[in-house]
């Protein structure tokens, strides 16, 4: 749904953006990831082509950013960081405005606006002032006002920005909502954990270059060769750590074995379906294995594993 190649864009002698180059499938929902100035905002400028690249160039449903603006616009839902409002107006006006610049025909207007309100929970808000609407309940009505036209592509940046724990859940909620009824959502952000239980695959960007993308567990098996396993000990046998701990080390694709409180914590070298092979000499020496768990890569050991940090000069 989403094809970008080579994607440039240079202000003065600084690259915001260098040769990005990443595709996003049908129904995905992708996010962005980037410490703040990595060019998360350019990229996405780009896309719904309110800057026009340098050099490179992207495809949304098959129509190129560059020569077909037009069509593009048509296809996707753009909710910008930073957005005004008219303060003035009622949730209702606000929305009647937006569906009229989208030239939404007049027998469908009122039916369209209602059901971008029902979604995004504004139906008994409708008479409300825009101007008291709390930050979270503003969010909302922006990517109410980004669904009037039904687009295909929702590109979303930082849409969380400056919302409360409660509101951020409640977001998150509904762009799994939407993901379900078939959008495929473009979601830029700094904050990792809010991505981590909803994204289908990412992609790093810093200074202005693609770092990786893909999804999260093809990166992190990208990214390492070996396994944490974490072993428990039945409760009693505490005294047998240090026995179990030996038998380990002797054992050829075991490296790192660290003692915790009623376990062990080593790092595997080997296929998952070769664990036993680790079991068995423990099991063997009549050592009561109460639990194995192997732990996993979120995105926040993905990010910081792949990135250098620091600024841009």
């Amino acid at each position: 749904m989403i094809c970008v190649r080579n994607l440039t864009k240079q202000f003065g002698n600084f690259y915001a953006v260098n040769k990005v180059s990443f595709d996003v499938a049908a129904g995905e929902i992708f996010g962005f990831i980037g410490p703040n100035g990595a060019g998360k905002t350019t990229t996405i400028r780009m896309l719904a082509t309110l800057l026009e690249p340098d050099d490179g160039t992207a495809w949304i449903d098959g129509l190129c950013i560059r020569t077909k603006q037009q069509e593009v616009r048509r296809k996707i839902g753009y909710m910008p960081d930073y957005f005004g409002v008219y303060e003035g107006v009622t949730v209702w006006e606000y929305l009647d405005f937006f569906a009229r610049a989208y030239r939404i025909p007049v027998k469908s207007r009122n039916r369209i606006i209602e059901d971008c309100m029902a979604l995004t929970d504004f139906s008994k808000l409708r008479e409300k002032l825009v101007a008291s609407l709390s930050k979270g309940m503003a969010q909302r009505l922006c990517l109410a006002k980004t669904l009037l036209h039904d687009p295909k592509v929702l590109i979303l940046d930082e849409p969380t920005s400056g919302l409360d724990p409660r509101a951020r859940i409640e977001f998150r909620s509904l762009i799994k909502e939407l993901s379900n009824m078939g959008k495929t959502i473009f979601i830029s952000s700094h904050i990792l954990t809010e991505l981590s239980e909803c994204v289908t695959s990412i992609g790093i960007i810093e200074k202005g270059e693609m770092v990786v993308s893909g999804s999260p567990q093809e990166i992190a098996r990208k990214m390492s060769s070996s396994a944490t396993l974490r072993i428990m000990i039945g409760i009693h046998q505490g005294r047998r750590l240090a026995e179990a701990a030996q038998i380990l080390k002797d054992l050829p694709k075991v490296q790192h074995v660290q003692e915790k409180q009623l376990g062990l914590e080593i790092e595997y070298q080997g296929q998952a379906e070769e664990v036993y092979l680790v079991l068995k000499p423990l099991v063997m020496a009549d050592i009561p294995v109460v639990s194995v768990e192997q732990s996993t890569q979120n995105l926040e050991n993905i990010f910081m594993n792949l990135t250098k940090g620091g600024l841009e000069e």
